[in-house]
């Protein structure tokens, strides 16, 4: 620990007192535990199982410290005018699945004219490219499904409880996937992709998926491996990359992008 007099020399000034309280707070307050190293002589967060809901937490309190910088942040933050709808669930949908309590869900598809109602054991709330889902087992076919939260028009309590199943692990379950779509009785596979030179610095800072491993980087090309389901949201990423990339790997996903492309051509060839 240091001692208050080495807090003096920075931009701001506090007692080694107010410091260890502090630290106390973030530990009860958001479940974050900050130690310090002597070897390295640095203060760290310990990895306790939860670095992804630790890390989304101190990006919040680093935005909400930004706010209280000005009196019009407006002026010099610009948030994306596309928000997450459904988010209003979070607290009961929370209540539900860490209390065991079978729901009455209301949701309504997009391809459907109807809401539909159905009870279902809700195991977990899923993020997918900015979109929130309740991922929950349907009693009526006993399947697991996604539900997403900007359809969901409402959802009660029942009296029934569940019993969580045992076997499942709600982390390995999308372990391959991009978004929240696990194909039934499909495995995984190795795709293999190469990116230009300039593409390639956007795929390392913010890689397509935890799987994603660089197997090649030099000044001409990228070309990385990821581990996971072939599936339209995965499909519809990989084309956002325009020309910039190809599919090394393997020659059916291959055929699929050659064929969407060869189709948009067509929109645009001369009669």
């Amino acid at each position: 620990m240091k001692k208050e007099s080495e807090f003096q020399d920075r931009p701001f000034s506090f007692s080694t007192r107010t410091f260890q309280r502090d630290l106390n707070e973030i530990r009860n307050l958001f479940k974050i535990d900050i130690r310090f190293d002597f070897s390295r002589q640095v203060y760290f967060i310990a990895d306790d199982g939860n670095s992804d809901l630790s890390t989304r937490i101190l990006e919040s309190v680093d935005t909400f410290n930004a706010l209280k910088v000005v009196s019009d942040v407006t002026q010099y933050m610009f948030f994306e005018k596309r928000k997450a709808r459904g988010t209003q669930h979070f607290y009961g949908l929370i209540h539900a699945i860490s209390n065991r309590i079978v729901i009455n869900l209301i949701h309504q598809k997009f391809d459907s004219d109807e809401p539909t109602e159905r009870l279902v054991e809700p195991y977990a709330l899923k993020e997918a490219k900015g979109r929130w889902y309740l991922f929950a087992k349907d009693t009526e076919d006993k399947k697991l499904k996604t539900f997403g939260l900007d359809r969901v028009i409402d959802f009660n309590y029942t009296s029934k409880r569940f019993d969580y199943p045992k076997n499942l692990d709600v982390n390995e379950f999308f372990r391959h996937c991009f978004g929240v779509i696990n194909p039934e009785n499909e495995k995984e596979q190795e795709i293999i992709l190469s990116f230009d030179a300039d593409q390639a610095k956007y795929i390392k800072s913010y890689p397509i998926h935890e799987s994603q491993t660089i197997l090649l980087d030099d000044e001409y090309e990228l070309r990385v491996k990821l581990d996971l389901f072939i599936t339209l949201d995965l499909i519809m990423e990989l084309l956002s990359y325009r020309d910039t990339f190809e599919v090394i790997a393997p020659q059916s996903l291959r055929d699929q992008i050659t064929t969407i492309y060869r189709n948009a051509l067509k929109f645009y060839e001369t009669p």
